[in-house]
Parts: C-alpha cells; sequence; structure tokens
C-alpha cells in the first residue's frame, strides 16, 4: 500500500507564514522529524518527498499550482503512484474554526475552500481524509482574502504551534496503525 499526506497552502516566501499556509507549515513538521528532502516535481506541479513508514511507502505534498488549482496536482500524483483516494489525507486552514482547533473529516463539502473544490473537482468526490486547522475569521474590516494571506499574531503563533505539535501526532499515529478512524477518535477536539 501507498498513502499520501498533502498539505495546502500557496508557493513561494511571500506566503510562507501566512494563515492559508498552514498545510504547508504542518507537512514541514511532519517530514522534520522524519528529516525528508523535498524535491520540486515539474510534471506533478508539486514539491514532493517520501518515506517509508512500517514498510509502507508514504509520500508528503505540497502543490506548487497555488491553492486555488491543488487538485490538478493532488489527481496527477494519485493516478502516476496508484494511490487510492481512500489512502489520501488532506491538511488544510478553515476560517470558520477558531484559531488552532482541529478537526478530522473522513468526507464533506468545500465548504468555501478554494483548495479543497480544485480537489473535489478533480478526483469528484467529496469522500477523503482531511485534517482541518482552524485560522479564526477576520477582524471587522478586514477582508477574507487579507485575512488569509496575512500571518499570525504573536498569541496566534502559540496556539498554531501547539496546534501543529497535535497534527504531527496525529499524522504519525494515523501512519502507524493504518486506522483514520481511530485518529479521529483520539485527536479530534
Amino acid at each position: 500500500m501507498v498513502k499520501m499526506i498533502v498539505g495546502l497552502g500557496n508557493p513561494g516566501s511571500k506566503y510562507k507564514e501566512t494563515r492559508h499556509n498552514i498545510g504547508f507549515m504542518a507537512i514541514d513538521k511532519i517530514v522534520n522529524d522524519l528529516d525528508i528532502k523535498f524535491t520540486e516535481d515539474k510534471t506533478f506541479k508539486a514539491e514532493v518527498g517520501s518515506e517509508f513508514v512500517k514498510g509502507e511507502k508514504v509520500y508528503f505534498v505540497k502543490p506548487t499550482t497555488f491553492m486555488n488549482n491543488s487538485g490538478l496536482a493532488v489527481k496527477a500524483l494519485l493516478t502516476y503512484y496508484h494511490i487510492s483516494i481512500s489512502d489520501m489525507l488532506v491538511i488544510y486552514d478553515d476560517l470558520d474554526m477558531v484559531v488552532g482547533k482541529l478537526r478530522m473529516r473522513k468526507k464533506g463539502s468545500a465548504g468555501g475552500h478554494n483548495g479543497i473544490k480544485s480537489i473535489i473537482a478533480y478526483l469528484n468526490t467529496q469522500e477523503f481524509n482531511r485534517i482541518k486547522i482552524g485560522i479564526g475569521r477576520p477582524q471587522k474590516g478586514v477582508s477574507v482574502i487579507n485575512h488569509v494571506l496575512g500571518n499570525f499574531d504573536t498569541e496566534e503563533h502559540i496556539a498554531i504551534d501547539n496546534t501543529l505539535d497535535k497534527v504531527d501526532s496525529a499524522v504519525n499515529f494515523y501512519l502507524q496503525s493504518n486506522d483514520f478512524e481511530q485518529t479521529m477518535k483520539r485527536f479530534n477536539g
């Protein structure tokens, strides 16, 4: 079996620490512990790193297509490596949850998230494992675009760092147990 862990975000240093890049930040946290090196694969339009975990190949992916076209890279990689959609996990930001809140689901709508909309459109299904990380709603007078492309403040960064630790633990538990249902029961909330 082969698994794929995808973090959503936008490529380039301009977006590195923005709220919308929490998926990339989660992938970086996970692979840092595993000492995995990424290579940019122009064919798949993604940065890809891989590692064997319990004898199973796991691909860690950061699409370089920009958020709104994430599905292009995801579909290409799933197809090329013959990875089942049920063996994919997507990590991304959620405006409708408080900063640092963590929620795991096995399916659901895009909820207005353009990266997820793109993946749903390319895969023609809403049924795939996901980890959503709360980034909170914008303050009064701040547009959604400016909010998601803005950086976390100092207080939010503390919450996000704690959440990224929890995501790291959850993904490692999932890879060891091969059971997303159990991972949800243990780490949701």
